[in-house]
């Protein structure tokens, strides 16, 4: 009895493409890129890939079809998705579209501490990132330019969700950002101190003594 896979966007992805066509890891990581899923998928690594298609395979979720010998190239293992894979894709699929996940990314964190630096130095290196983020948006929004005329919107629709991501963030940080230069947000040791004296753990039995 094979132990249950534990989903993933890569493992997801991965999943997908095999229900286009058998392929091997190159394969996949080449059409990976064509299709633009780099966006939504961390691809970056071959060695992440191989490990998902390791667990895909020890799950039953896919299988091997061939192995490709040539001349030109090394020996290439062929992979298909399976009958179990289809099912578990389907499942995989709809809760990952149903279910919001809390994924704990790194910006809520750091923002979480940013009361550690002083209002002076937290608006510059907002403004590094909303340079960064609008950069991501202008890039995304000349790739999905660039696409052919007549592409089914659903094709896309991740990059529909990204810009949508992308342009709330931008517009959200352009507010922080004057918020801190015109002084309307603003914090101080001090301030932060007297906030913990009147609100601490002692602070109520300091009010009822």
């Amino acid at each position: 009895m094979t132990a249950p896979v534990k989903s993933s966007p890569l493992g997801l992805t991965v999943l997908v493409l095999l229900h286009h066509r058998p392929l091997h890891p190159y394969g996949i990581q080449q059409l990976l890129r064509q299709w633009g899923k780099e966006q939504v998928v961390n691809v970056g690594h071959r060695a992440g890939l191989y490990r998902t298609i390791e667990r895909l395979q020890g799950g039953g979720l896919i299988a091997v079809r061939h192995t490709e010998r040539d001349q030109q190239y090394p020996e290439r293992t062929v992979y298909e998705v399976t009958d179990a894979g289809r099912a578990t894709t389907r499942e995989w699929l709809e809760q990952m579209l149903a279910v919001p996940k809390a994924e704990f990314p790194v910006f809520p964190a750091a923002l979480s501490s940013a009361l550690l630096l002083a209002p002076d130095e937290v608006a510059p290196i907002l403004e590094r990132r909303l340079t960064r983020i609008t950069a991501q948006r202008t890039a995304l929004e000349r790739q999905t330019a660039d696409v052919p005329a007549g592409l089914p919107r659903i094709t896309l629709i991740e990059n529909e969700y990204l810009l949508a991501v992308l342009g709330a963030e931008e517009r959200w940080l352009r507010g922080v950002v004057d918020d801190l230069r015109d002084g309307s947000l603003t914090w101080s040791r001090e301030l932060l101190a007297a906030f913990d004296e009147t609100s601490g753990p002692g602070a109520e039995t300091a009010e009822r003594s």
